[in-house]
């Protein structure tokens, strides 16, 4: 007797969407076939590139790894409220293609379900397992499911791209109706998830296993997987009237926390932009602000979709006439950046919190960029890698859409002439210093009135704190003022050529 389905079996490949809830893959093979099996693949193309670097305690290959727990166990409930027993998690550790096209095989399917990801080595990778597939006959599926709006969804009237936020926002803002923030109903279709085969069936690898060491994650009381999710939405949700004040302040609980869990979907985006969009529509400032921090991260998806050249090029190819400091000098510039030590509090301090925690707090995030690119003078190609090495919630499309934004090689960028001044930063957004003190103990005991420019402390000040410049915490690395007009002339050559 005909099920209907479309298809006997289907494989639902995971990626950057590791839920069983509110999923698009996952919704449309168990609406299209008969048997489905769930895969995740430790891909030795990402990792083994982390360990070459020295970067075996990574803190987000120990979030992925729970949020598969976490996965494999809402899997396993979703079959048993079905009565189907032995659902599980597939987990492999090699190449993700390879493994991909080997289960496919062995499962005997005839389609593999996937959500898109269009970072240029995730689609040159599913351009290459869609080609070995299709030699098995077995077909590709994917679907949107990272963003609200994706590629060409918005466009201008001239059916352009947008190169600038606010039109884009207005367009996105506009077109945006229920119907896309809607969740796809997993559950009600479950009955098709399949036990998982002898062979097929192992236990989720151990991080020694896969060539990691254990972080500090968990004595950071990072929450992990869906359920890490949900408690931050729901933390951040009775909050989020304030949102639109509190966010730029790092000493103060402002931001959602929600982007780790963004990166790798342990949260629905629909979900996310549905809640914010309704409380905005109601009269919340503070959600009518987060919303638009999420259309920002559907912008920079869009640019990096349109324009695949700003990885390791300017958005605006007249930047990348800009000559950076290179050579022994801008190398110990970089290091002292890179370990904290400029001798600007606010900067040093952000650092000091990325190198602990792998977060950094967004409005530091622009500071500590501004700062390496703006003062110091560093291609900021180099503080995008140092970002992609650190952050947990690494994303490729933001973190470069965000350095070109500082750097002003970006789309709707800073303008160049426009120079954070890390003092003012400092006083204006942690003006009695309680971020300073969290991470640099050291000036703790500094007045709230020169903490953020210790070499102007008096003497007094300095003694009273048990403070030597130069010895205790340096002094600054560069001279604010003259190191912007340094960054005016280095620009100048993008103001000959336009």
């Amino acid at each position: 007797m005909s099920s209907g389905k479309a298809v006997d079996a289907a494989l639902v490949w995971f990626r950057r969407d590791l839920r069983a809830f509110d999923h698009a893959a996952l919704y449309h093979a168990l609406r299209s076939a008969r048997q489905v099996w769930c895969l995740f693949v430790f891909d030795r193309d990402i990792l083994d590139p982390l360990l070459a670097r020295g970067l075996a305690a990574d803190r987000r290959v120990e979030f992925i790894r729970d949020a598969l727990v976490e996965l494999d166990a809402a899997l396993q409930a979703l079959g048993q409220a079905h009565g189907h027993a032995g659902v599980r998690l597939i987990v492999r550790h090699g190449r993700a293609v390879d493994e991909v096209v080997s289960v496919a095989r062995g499962l005997h399917v005839q389609a593999v379900y996937a959500n898109h990801d269009d970072e240029p080595a995730a689609l040159a990778r599913d351009t290459h397992a869609r080609g070995e597939l299709a030699h098995a006959g077995i077909a590709l599926h994917t679907s949107k499911d990272h963003v609200v709006f994706e590629r060409s969804e918005v466009l201008t009237g001239a059916g352009t791209p947008y190169g600038v936020f606010t039109p884009y926002k207005n367009a996105w803002l506009k077109k945006l109706d229920p119907f896309y923030v809607k969740a796809y109903p997993v559950e009600p279709h479950a009955g098709a998830l399949a036990a998982v085969p002898e062979g097929f069936a192992a236990p989720l690898p151990a991080l020694p296993a896969l060539g990691f060491a254990p972080t500090n994650l968990h004595a950071l009381k990072i929450p992990t997987g869906a359920s890490g999710g949900a408690a931050l939405l729901a933390d951040f949700l009775a909050r989020i009237d304030d949102y639109a004040t509190a966010r730029d302040f790092p000493a103060v609980k402002g931001p959602s926390y929600l982007s780790v869990h963004l990166r790798f979907g342990t949260v629905s985006i629909r979900a996310l932009a549905r809640e914010a969009w309704q409380r905005a529509e109601a009269g919340s400032e503070g959600a009518r602000v987060w919303l638009s921090e999420l259309i920002w991260r559907d912008f920079y998806h869009q640019i990096l979709h349109h324009h695949p050249h700003v990885v390791g090029a300017s958005y605006k190819p007249a930047f990348d006439a800009v000559r950076w400091e290179h050579g022994r000098h801008a190398d110990e510039l970089f290091a002292a950046w890179c370990e904290g030590r400029t001798g600007y509090p606010l900067v040093d301090a952000a650092m000091a919190q990325i190198n602990q925690t792998g977060y950094m707090h967004n409005r530091l995030r622009m500071v500590v960029a501004s700062f390496l690119t703006k003062d110091l003078g560093i291609d900021w190609r180099r503080g995008e890698q140092y970002f992609a090495d650190h952050l947990n919630d690494f994303d490729l499309a933001a973190n470069n859409g965000g350095w070109q934004w500082a750097a002003s090689t970006g789309c709707d960028a800073q303008p160049w002439f426009r120079i954070f001044n890390p003092v003012n930063q400092s006083r204006r957004f942690d003006p009695q210093g309680r971020f300073i003190r969290r991470y640099l103990p050291q000036l703790a005991g500094l007045p709230d009135a020169v903490i953020h420019a210790p070499w102007e402390a008096r003497p007094v000040d300095l003694a009273a704190a048990g403070l030597v410049l130069g010895r205790d915490y340096p002094a600054p690395i560069v001279d604010h003022e003259q190191a912007r007009q340094r960054t005016l002339e280095r620009f100048a050559v993008v103001k000959e050529r336009n």
